[in-house]
């Protein structure tokens, strides 16, 4: 995957180009993860964003590596308390979950849901299976690892220094309450 792909919200109003391979591809089992998830099934409409293991599953890119093509006014943020600092948008058109920023990355969480599944990234890990209260239950077909890694946090600098140290801006949104 190091072209560029079109990847869409469930009624196609929203569209994202991202370009080049994602930096990581992961099943994230953290708390926050997983509650925001199942906030954001409750809006009308929505899909779930949660795979078989209960976990939100994501393509980490580059910020300077997505672009937001169309629907950029549609999209409204949920955070999990008033001052977090974390934020999760979604395409309010039709209630899909785009991606997931924190404050300060350079990088964004696209939900693997954009993508058609014959063309959707393959995850390379489970992460923060440590908030699980039992995760003996997952699968071995990839590491699961109890919180995120060295390996994790040098891929992610790596795409920093790539990226000059930078931290570009993404689009704008307002709140919305779920």
């Amino acid at each position: 995957m190091s072209g560029r792909i079109d990847i869409a919200c469930a009624c196609g109003r929203t569209r994202l180009e991202v370009s080049g391979p994602p930096i990581i591809v992961t099943e994230c089992l953290c708390d926050s993860c997983r509650a925001a998830a199942g906030r954001l099934e409750k809006l009308p409409g929505a899909r779930t964003i949660l795979t078989v293991h209960g976990a939100s599953a994501s393509a980490l890119y580059r910020k300077d590596r997505v672009r937001i093509v169309a629907g950029k006014q549609q999209l409204g943020e949920l955070r999990l308390t008033a001052d977090a600092s974390t934020r999760r948008v979604v395409a309010t058109c039709c209630n899909t979950p785009i991606f997931m920023e924190m404050k300060g990355a350079h990088w964004l969480d696209l939900y693997l849901n954009l993508w058609p599944e014959t063309s959707r990234p393959r995850v390379n890990v489970r992460t923060m299976v440590g908030d699980l209260a039992d995760p003996s239950a997952l699968p071995g077909d990839i590491p699961n690892l109890k919180a995120q890694s060295a390996s994790f946090y040098a891929k992610l600098l790596w795409a920093w220094v790539a990226m000059g140290f930078r931290t570009p801006k993404i689009a704008d949104t307002r709140r919305i309450d779920v």
